[in-house]
């Protein structure tokens, strides 16, 4: 199914523009809010203002730039944690099914345990009835 590209007008920089691509309103407005917050941004150094607007506009790509791999330097790291986490969480597991295992062998052992506890009872109450007879 084919999604149908959308057409949107949003206002960057006090200026209107007819955005239009794949994603939803919603997500181009954000991205026009994104990019307004960023020129606020750098508008309000004294610095920024005084440059000519190809430095503006390359002082502004430099920042947005930074953002992204500043995210996904982020993202990756929150990647490696899932892994690491999802890796501790799959050696808990096995731990646990061999402690589960070792548990089960335990509560064998012991119910053998305790019939030949019950068996040695009777063995000696056997035993002490037959001294008792002589």
């Amino acid at each position: 199914m084919a999604s149908s590209k959308n057409f949107t007008e949003v206002l960057i920089g006090g200026k209107v523009f007819t955005l239009s691509g794949f994603e939803s309103e919603d997500y181009l407005q954000k991205v026009s809010t994104y990019l307004n917050h960023k020129l606020d941004e750098l508008g309000a150094s004294d610095g920024y203002r005084k440059q000519n607007a190809e430095t503006r506009s390359i002082l502004l790509a430099l920042n947005i730039a930074d953002d992204y791999f500043k995210a996904k330097k982020q993202g990756t790291s929150l990647e490696n944690d899932i892994e690491e986490k999802d890796k501790d969480m799959y050696e808990l597991k096995h731990d646990l099914i061999s402690v589960q295992i070792k548990l089960e062998n335990a509560e064998k052992a012991m119910d053998k345990l305790k019939e030949e506890n019950k068996e040695l009872q009777l063995k000696i109450v056997q035993l002490e009835t037959e001294n008792k007879n002589k």
